[in-house]
């Protein structure tokens, strides 16, 4: 009786553990937290001076007292007990009672090592979790994005987030093949900050670079190339400087990674056997992630593979929204969760 009563008020949740965002879905609420996997904590302490979008406005900002972690890295864990702290704090953002969290679905890159899958499933329960289940990113994205992931079709979903691309064939409930590459949006902001230091002289920060990106950023020539301002310090006489930048040199700069993720697409469709290639090609790829609201990426995609892209419909909150149907209808999801092999 006092299980079935608990039941009740438990609150079930959905995470979805971005390096770059973390997304929080409650079961019958939907999604409440959408925010930056960052902390900012006290050096001495570790008492949390922000979370999220306040600790990000402090990236590159902070004095000696106070440090800013990014506590995941290449969508797994780094940084153990600063996961654990940020996991906490969403969740209260959420007004969620930790006494009353029931079970939580958190989404994992699908080359995840066991051991990083115990990090994230000790994280999880550390932070109030009865009951831990793990899901394939590029699967939760697929049932997020509205696919009948349990018919014997092929789909093809490329998730890029923050630390990993994920490329994933699906059939029948079923991850036919996956290539997971540590390259994504952090990757991205890298190759710019590098491209202005080699050919400005000029270092810029990361929430400049990723600031950068989303605005001028682009993976295919633009209709009406865009000019914008950028500030930095100048690397020779170390003062502030301004200069003025084009999306051309921008995709300059990310053509390095755009291209590895166009390649590991290719050897993707080479290694899905005809039956479900044929599908693929019927039915398209389909882009999710933030890394998919880059500008021209499907085009450039199209133009690489012949093959038609469809970018989801808010590809950011896919995977959170595939954690909610998880959530919601268990016995028909129950064979996406990745089983726990409790020897290792």
């Amino acid at each position: 009786m006092g299980l079935s009563f608990f039941n009740f008020f438990s609150s079930d949740i959905g995470i979805d553990l971005g390096t770059a965002n973390t997304i929080i879905y409650i079961k019958g609420k939907g999604i409440v937290v959408n925010e930056p996997s960052i902390i900012a904590l006290e050096e001495n302490t570790d008492r949390v001076v922000a979370v999220g979008n306040e600790a990000r406005q402090m990236l590159g900002r902070t004095h000696q007292d106070i440090i800013t972690v990014r506590p995941l890295k290449d969508g797994v864990i780094a940084d153990f007990e600063a996961t654990e702290i940020m996991i906490r704090e969403f969740i209260k953002k959420a007004n969620i009672n930790r006494m009353m969290i029931g079970k939580i679905v958190v989404c994992v890159p699908s080359g995840i090592t066991e051991v990083e899958k115990r990090a994230v499933r000790d994280s999880a329960e550390r932070a109030g979790a009865r009951e831990v289940e793990l899901v394939a990113e590029a699967m939760a994205s697929a049932i997020g994005v509205g696919l009948e992931i349990d018919e014997p079709i092929g789909n093809m979903i490329v998730d890029i987030g923050g630390g990993t691309s994920e490329i994933a064939v699906i059939s029948l409930s079923g991850i036919v093949n996956h290539t997971s590459i540590r390259i994504g949006g952090d990757e991205m902001n890298q190759s710019i900050i590098q491209y202005f230091k080699k050919n400005f002289n000029l270092l810029i920060g990361e929430k400049t670079a990723e600031d950068i990106k989303c605005n001028v950023g682009s993976a295919a020539p633009l209709e009406e190339e865009i000019e914008a301002e950028v500030k930095g310090r100048d690397l020779i006489d170390g003062i502030p400087k301004t200069i003025s930048i084009s999306s051309n040199e921008i995709r300059e700069a990310l053509h390095d990674s755009i291209q590895t993720i166009v390649e590991a697409v290719k050897l993707s469709l080479e290694r899905t056997p005809p039956e479900l290639a044929s599908d693929i090609l019927d039915r398209g790829i389909i882009l999710t992630g933030g890394g998919a609201l880059l500008k021209n990426l499907d085009v450039c995609l199209r133009e690489e593979t012949s093959m038609a892209i469809h970018t989801a419909e808010d590809p950011l909150t896919c995977v959170a929204r595939g954690c909610g149907n998880i959530l919601d209808a268990p016995e028909k999801y129950d064979k996406v969760l990745l089983k726990h092999r409790r020897n290792t």
